[in-house]
């Protein structure tokens, strides 16, 4: 992936199971993605939500081109929980998301993470 100011490689290390690489995508939520860059890298213990990994991390904005509904291996930010959000499967917010971009590589991961397990992420 050729880094750029508008695609911006992270990886998500999932404790004691492996990684996942993704991008952030910035035209998609500006200002979330510019909150979250500049506080990484960000560590949360996962919390699970259907087909979702969630996780909070300490970045606190409001709704920014909310989405009801998204695709899988979508990456997002969920304003009402202050969390990170990946969508592994066929699963839908609980309420609306600011889409920050897509899960890349091993998504697959994410179906393994159990509520507790420490994620970090940062950037490549």
């Amino acid at each position: 992936m050729e880094p750029s100011v508008s695609r911006i490689p992270i990886k998500f290390i999932v404790e004691n199971q492996g990684e996942a690489e993704g991008e952030l995508i910035r035209h998609l939520a500006p200002r979330t993605v510019d909150s979250i860059v500049k506080k990484l890298p960000i560590e949360g213990r996962a919390a699970l939500w259907k087909e979702e990994v969630y996780f909070e991390i300490p970045v606190r904005t409001g709704e920014e081109k909310p989405k009801p509904n998204v695709e899988k291996a979508t990456i997002a930010y969920w304003p009402m929980g202050s969390a990170l959000c990946v969508f592994y499967g066929e699963s839908q917010p609980y309420s609306p998301v600011n889409v920050l971009g897509k899960v890349t590589k091993n998504l697959e991961l994410f179906r393994q993470v159990k509520s507790g397990t420490k994620i970090k992420v940062e950037k490549i």
